[in-house]
């Protein structure tokens, strides 16, 4: 009970200072274009765990007097390490540079759209854009990654402090497989993704309906509740106009269509009266 307790201390002294950090400037989790990274987040938390599972194995061979002896041999404490914790860690890592890889390449070459997030009146990033695209809507690859990362760091932690004298706990070797498969997956997700129009904001200013995001084109056009509308486009930041018809309503759902490829839907809302 008493590691157990200790170990825990420890996590919080090893993850308090990094979500402190992280809630104040959350830029070093975050992308290009200002969201939350979802395998930069990923990775830095296996980080922060694999970090706390080796000082609190540090802390506890030296506060039980077990010297040396503890560390060394074949079932010792850290004998899981190279074959099972640093695979383990291995995937979210391949996966963040990779990713940074491809989509700094597809911006290049004119294949892939990041408009700039939106900035939020607390300063803060939502927690939300782990698990969705850049249009806001919930990405499967995205959901699936993050959830399967969060349940085995859950089964690492647990299995951790149900025993902390027995060292990183004894998990299969193929756990790795639950982030490397989903890296993966998240990898080629970015890969495939194609360079549809993101809508990023709305708002109706003069009877019209000003739309923000990235990927416009000259020749895009508003589609508003199904009906499209006669569009001006400006650049940068892109921008896109459209005249509202004669009675459309407060409310309404806004499609853009650019180079025959359609945006997902960004419903817009009036703003409620303070």
């Amino acid at each position: 009970m008493a590691s157990a307790l200790l170990a825990l201390a420890l996590l919080a002294a090893v993850a308090g200072p990094v979500g402190w950090r992280l809630r104040r400037r959350p830029a070093l989790v975050t992308g290009r274009d200002g969201r939350l990274s979802t395998s930069t987040a990923l990775a830095l938390a296996w980080t922060v765990i694999l970090v706390w599972l080796l000082l609190t194995i540090l802390v506890h061979g030296l506060t039980t007097g077990g010297g040396t002896r503890y560390f060394t041999g074949e079932d010792g404490p850290l004998s899981s390490l190279t074959t099972v914790y640093l695979p383990l860690l291995g995937g979210p890592y391949v996966a963040l540079i990779a990713a940074k890889a491809v989509v700094g390449i597809r911006l290049e070459n004119g294949s892939l759209a990041k408009p700039a997030a939106q900035p939020t009146d607390s300063g803060r990033r939502p927690l939300r854009e782990l698990i969705a695209n850049d249009s806001g809507r919930t990405d499967l690859v995205d959901l699936q990654y993050v959830a399967l990362s969060v349940v085995t760091m859950l089964y690492v932690v647990l299995f951790f402090l149900s025993d902390v004298g027995g060292g990183l706990p004894d998990l299969p070797g193929q756990i790795w497989a639950l982030t490397g498969a989903p890296a993966g997956a998240y990898l080629v997700n970015k890969m495939a993704t194609r360079p549809n129009p993101v809508i990023t904001g709305v708002a109706v200013e003069d009877g019209a309906a000003v739309v923000r995001g990235g990927g416009f084109t000259a020749d895009a056009r508003v589609e508003v509740n199904g009906q499209l509308l006669p569009t001006r486009y400006e650049a940068g930041p892109e921008t896109l106009t459209a005249p509202l018809p004669q009675g459309a309503p407060s409310a309404f759902t806004v499609v853009v269509v650019a180079r025959g490829l359609r945006s997902d839907p960004y419903g817009h809302a009036p703003a409620a009266a303070a």
